[in-house]
């Protein structure tokens, strides 16, 4: 499977994703975890242009092209010979990220992000995308109590990131099938244990809530 968790920043995309990767390894299923922007050489590099704060002057396209030249080398280089190799793939942020930041949060054009995307991951799809939901104002407090990376991104005003949450929310209501909305605003591990029990009803056809 193709596993990716999305959500506004602060919503413990990072975390969830680790702890779930880490509970799939220990119940025996092969697995790797990979990240974006980055999880090659060449895409940690673009991180940290992308991440940059002194880049504040970067175009909203220019953001666009050097995301999607990160994503098509860690498709190319790690996700697609992870599954053809029969190992389950978990990805914090994948091409969703794109559509909710540059296309609802910058205001570019939807339908031409959705085309430079299917170029840049081949028309590879996740079979499951979380939602991890949450307010951006406690998503950005929660970024700053923890006393990580502020990047250029978090620098952004609120109303951004309350236009990213909206898109996130209506890329989720588009795609039911896919994507599995989870309130993020609970302690780690009440949304880890829900994220568990998806996880598992997904496998097994059993019902799926949609939202948490």
């Amino acid at each position: 499977m193709f596993i990716t968790f999305e959500g506004p920043d602060g919503s413990g995309k990072t975390t969830q994703s680790r702890l779930l990767a880490r509970w799939l390894e220990e119940e025996g299923y092969p697995v790797i975890l990979v990240r974006e922007p980055g999880g090659t050489a060449i895409g940690e590099r673009i991180r940290d242009v992308l991440h940059d704060p002194a880049h504040s002057g970067m175009s909203p396209w220019t953001e666009v092209f050097l995301y999607c030249a990160a994503r098509a080398q860690l498709v190319t280089e790690v996700i697609r010979p992870a599954l053809a190799a029969g190992q389950a793939v978990l990805c914090d942020r994948y091409a969703d990220s794109t559509l909710a930041y540059q296309g609802y949060g910058r205001g570019l054009d939807l339908e031409a992000l959705r085309l430079i995307l299917h170029l840049a991951t081949g028309g590879l799809a996740p079979d499951l995308t979380f939602c991890l939901d949450i307010s951006p104002e406690e998503g950005l407090a929660r970024r700053q109590r923890g006393g990580g990376e502020w990047n250029r991104l978090d620098r952004e005003t609120v109303d951004f990131h309350r236009r990213v949450r909206t898109g996130y929310l209506e890329l989720a209501g588009r795609e039911p099938q896919r994507w599995i909305v989870v309130d993020a605003a609970r302690p780690v591990e009440a949304v880890q244990a829900d994220l568990r029990a998806l996880l598992k009803a997904h496998w097994t056809g059993g019902p799926i809530p949609p939202a948490l």
